[in-house]
């Protein structure tokens, strides 16, 4: 499985104190199957224009501490521990999220079996597959609407949905689904928000109150 982070912020803010504190979550953190968040990672950052700027890497968050004092003061950041589902799924960078594209960025975390769509969906793996979906819903839709659509066709058209959390910025808004039917120790998005910043976590960062995000429905944040 996977851990992510998104932030967003009333005026421009250096992330790299949070995001070291996200990696060293990240390293610590293991998966109900016990598996670790070490197979890659990604760093999204929206600039000035609006635009997403990405850096990915194969390697662990954790050893990506470098990068983080090279982002620039940013109002939006995403961050994404990638865990391999499946050995053939490792080791390929296009595989490593956020996506972005333009105005939006998202991540997911979660775990979806014999999903079955009556159209082909552009991708690889099942991330590639559920952004190449949103992405098809955004066009003409509101961006909370387009989550709803996407959450509604997941369910349905899956056989067991064992979590499924979503996280996307489309400009300046940021918005968030959070379900899981098992093991929601992990699966449980946090929450913490003051009068300049607000962050979507999938555990609780040290030093700062987090609270449970609402389950089953996408919150605007």
């Amino acid at each position: 499985m996977c851990r992510f982070l998104m932030i967003r912020s009333t005026s421009p803010f250096r992330p790299d104190a949070v995001l070291e504190k996200f990696a060293a979550m990240a390293e610590r953190s293991r998966a109900p199957d016990g598996d670790w968040q070490g197979d890659g990672c990604g760093i999204a950052w929206r600039a000035d224009n609006e635009q997403w700027h990405a850096h990915t890497s194969l390697r662990p968050i954790w050893e990506e501490a470098m990068v983080f004092s090279g982002i620039p003061a940013t109002t939006a950041c995403v961050v994404h521990a990638r865990s391999a589902s499946f050995p053939d799924h490792k080791n390929v960078p296009d595989f490593n999220q956020p996506f972005v594209r333009g105005h939006h960025s998202f991540v997911f975390n979660g775990l979806l079996r014999n999903v079955s769509m009556p159209f082909q969906v552009e991708g690889r793996i099942g991330s590639q597959k559920i952004w190449a979906l949103l992405e098809r819903f955004l066009k003409g839709q509101d961006p909370a609407k387009a989550l709803n659509i996407l959450v509604s066709v997941l369910q349905g058209r899956s056989q067991h949905v064992q979590a499924l959390n979503l996280g996307l910025f489309s400009g300046a808004r940021m918005l968030a689904f959070c379900n899981y039917a098992a093991f929601p120790e992990y699966y449980q998005l946090y929450c913490h928000r003051t009068p300049t910043i607000t962050m979507v976590c999938s555990e609780a960062l040290d030093g700062q109150p987090f609270y449970p995000l609402p389950v089953n429905e996408v919150t605007e944040l």
